[in-house]
């Protein structure tokens, strides 16, 4: 069991935010009043203004902060961060790198390697497993982080806009990447993004915040059906969810 008071992981609940509350260091009050449950094989979408503590709240759920007030807690040892920047060991093959983290974590060396394998494999890097960083894509690089949160097999996810800084093409793949892991595997997910059009082709519910101090303004349910592909852009139901998200946030600027 991950951090503190576990009463509101209620059953099928993986996640659980209660009347938390995030103040720096400096005195700044970065999130306020954050109730939120992630329930189990969920995947949740958060956007908000810059600097409304979006990627506080994963690190939170990561146990790298603590709260200063309110709990939260996750159901589960087994949790796997993805940052903004893919962070490979540059001097290391792809094999390498994708095998850090159960490295680390003194997995049977036979059991490793087949989820390494499987791991390369899930995100389409087999030709390239003994390529090093440098002469991979921006996106195949990504590709490598994921995989290398895949090979310790999460029940939880934790995704700091993972693909914010790839080219749009590249960044439409690595959705749809995503989205069919996440089909396959079926863990639970908290995916942190500043698009709007994203966070609702990916999500089942999106989580709307407001201008620091962050609270949570709205949550918009998805209702979508899954698998989700590429065509659903253009369906006018997701349009509308587009609107209604873009909608709320800009309640800031009015």
């Amino acid at each position: 069991m991950h951090d503190v008071d576990a009463s509101h992981l209620t059953h099928g609940v993986e996640v659980a935010f209660h009347d938390l509350d995030l103040t720096y260091g400096t005195g700044t009050l970065a999130l306020h009043k954050i109730t939120l449950t992630v329930r189990t094989g969920e995947l949740v979408a958060i956007v908000g203004p810059s600097g409304c503590g979006k990627s506080s709240l994963l690190r939170l759920a990561a146990g790298l902060e603590r709260a200063s007030g309110g709990s939260v807690a996750v159901g589960t040892e087994s949790v796997a961060f993805i940052f903004q920047e893919p962070t490979l060991l540059p001097w290391a093959s792809v094999r390498r790198n994708v095998g850090l983290l159960g490295k680390l974590a003194k997995l049977p060396h036979d059991e490793l390697s087949e989820r390494v394998d499987a791991a390369i494999r899930a995100v389409g890097l087999t030709d390239f497993a003994d390529q090093l960083p440098r002469s991979l894509s921006g996106g195949m690089r990504m590709r490598v982080s994921l995989a290398r949160a895949l090979a310790l097999e999460p029940r939880v996810m934790l995704l700091d806009e993972p693909f914010g800084a790839l080219d749009e093409l590249t960044r439409e793949e690595m959705q749809l990447q995503l989205l069919d892991l996440y089909d396959r595997r079926g863990f639970t997910a908290l995916f942190v993004t500043h698009s709007v059009s994203e966070a609702v082709l990916l999500a089942d519910r999106v989580v709307v915040m407001s201008a620091r101090p962050g609270t949570i303004r709205d949550v918009v349910p998805i209702d979508l059906p899954r698998p989700r592909h590429r065509e659903l852009r253009f369906d006018p139901a997701y349009v509308d969810y587009v609107k209604t998200v873009s909608d709320l946030l800009r309640k800031d600027d009015r």
